[in-house]
């Protein structure tokens, strides 16, 4: 006796197609910068600052603040 379960699977679960998923309208939207995006602002930033050390940090979260913020920055950035 054969399963009659095996022949009644959809075509789309034989192939693995997944659950649709809704394009945004806008795709900038979900950019993410990547760390080296970041790591370059931030050094512009130090040298900028004249170089001097002890303000990593503030470099990085401002970076990331100016690459996330709005695309304006962001194209300012990708220069």
């Amino acid at each position: 006796m054969t399963s009659q379960r095996s022949g009644s699977r959809s075509k789309a679960s034989e192939v693995g197609a997944g659950p649709i998923q809704a394009h945004p309208e806008n795709p900038s939207a979900n950019y993410t910068p990547n760390y080296e995006e970041i790591r370059l602002r931030a050094y512009e930033i130090y040298l900028e600052r004249g170089s001097l050390s002890g303000n990593e940090l503030d470099d990085w979260l401002q970076a990331e603040r100016e690459i996330k913020g709005s695309p304006a920055a962001r194209a300012r950035v990708d220069r």
